[in-house]
């Protein structure tokens, strides 16, 4: 029998407020490249239709390493890995910047992907071991609130540094913002034992066998998959559209994040809070709702009279507001000692689905005479992914409640 290792009490709110943090440059990171593409597409001779492919280069290399990283997340500190991690991520970020060709922006993003795909799955479950249960809702939705930093406070000033000085500016700030982060982790972050007998490979393959041999676990990842396709078919192609097909000023971009992110930012604290009042299946249903709202609105029958700002916050919040829930329930699925690894192949198959949704919008997409074209074949799409995202939190909630 496994035994967890004892934990010495932590300050709840400067863990939370670290992790947020990483996972803010983490996600700032992955998802500046896609707003900032049309900047930086034409100097590296890059189609806008290939958007999806630089957004989904990364996501595939972070796939692989999430993969791998499964096998010892468990078996090494939790801190050293996650110091490690942002570490190396940093300092690849500045790949990005020395670009010269679509090869090497490619390049640069692989690497980077490398080092940022096992963050997210330490993040949850660093934060899973030491908040409880009755509180974790409301810490996910804390932490969670570093990706709507990013967007609220990262990508426009991205966006206003590239067009004050170039494109290059952005990929060099998160580098040293995340150097700074790393400075800041270790100082704050809690030291977390090794779980014992995670030692051989052999012993791994096993415990991760009998894992996935779960019907919850099973389902979980296919609710990762349907709704990582939904999100990832539309989000790589956003800012190309709206300024393409709907006239949306470039000098206005950082303008449309920084509203946006605001207020996914003031709702994530809600949204928890209304995972732990209610269920997950409950506001999963909500988001789901929405989120068809605004694809037929921005993304199916355009141009019309709404505006662009609404469109692009309904998104927002659809996106996120699940994310919320989905990291809530899937915090409850594996025992402590199993925990790393099963975030890490989540976020492996986060990661994965995300490089191919990306990779298949550029083959739906077409550019030409600078407007994007078959959108809306791509959001009917994401519309038949999401509608089945409800029912799978339902199943899962149903199986975590005989479970226990």
């Amino acid at each position: 029998m496994t035994t967890v290792p004892d934990v010495a009490p932590v300050n709840e709110r400067s863990l939370i407020l670290t992790v947020a943090l990483i996972q803010f440059v983490n996600m700032m990171d992955f998802i500046m490249v896609m707003p900032l593409a049309p900047d930086f597409a034409l100097a590296l001779g890059i189609p806008t239709s290939d958007i999806g492919l630089v957004g989904g280069i990364y996501a595939f290399a972070a796939s692989i390493a999430g993969f791998t990283a499964s096998f010892f997340l468990d078996r090494v500190s939790r801190k050293r890995a996650i110091l490690f991690f942002l570490f190396g991520l940093s300092l690849a970020t500045l790949g990005g910047a020395i670009a010269w060709d679509k090869t090497s922006m490619l390049t640069a993003r692989v690497i980077a992907g490398l080092f940022g795909g096992p963050l997210s799955a330490l993040s949850i479950a660093i934060i899973a071991d030491f908040i409880p249960p009755m509180r974790r809702g409301e810490a996910m939705g804390k932490v969670m609130g570093g990706f709507s930093l990013a967007t609220v406070l990262g990508i426009p000033f991205g966006l206003e540094l590239a067009r004050h000085f170039s494109w290059h500016a952005p990929f060099v700030a998160t580098c040293l913002i995340g150097l700074g982060v790393t400075a800041l982790g270790l100082r704050a972050l809690p030291y977390h034992p090794p779980f014992p007998n995670t030692v051989l490979l052999r012993q791994r393959l096993q415990s991760l066998g009998a894992l996935l041999r779960k019907p919850v676990v099973r389902l979980s990842y296919l609710l990762v998959f349907m709704s990582m396709c939904a999100a990832f078919l539309i989000i790589p192609n956003i800012s190309a559209h709206l300024q393409m097909n709907l006239a949306y000023p470039r000098e206005k971009l950082g303008w449309l994040y920084f509203v946006g992110g605001s207020l996914t930012f003031f709702t994530m604290r809600g949204a928890g809070i209304l995972v732990d009042r209610t269920s997950a299946s409950f506001v999963s249903v909500l988001c789901t709702l929405l989120f068809i709202a605004v694809m037929l609105v921005g993304f199916v029958y355009f141009p019309n009279p709404v505006p662009a700002m609404l469109i692009f916050v309904g998104f927002m919040l659809a996106m996120t507001t699940r994310n919320i829930a989905g990291q809530s329930l899937f915090s409850k699925i594996p025992p402590p000692e199993h925990r790393g690894a099963y975030m890490a192949l989540q976020t492996s198959l986060v990661h994965m689905t995300q490089a191919l949704a990306a990779w298949a919008s550029s083959f739906v997409l077409v550019e030409e005479n600078h407007r994007l074209l078959h959108v809306p074949e791509l959001a009917w799409i994401s519309i038949g992914f999401a509608l089945i995202v409800p029912f799978l939190f339902y199943r899962i909630e149903r199986h975590l409640r005989h479970a226990y």
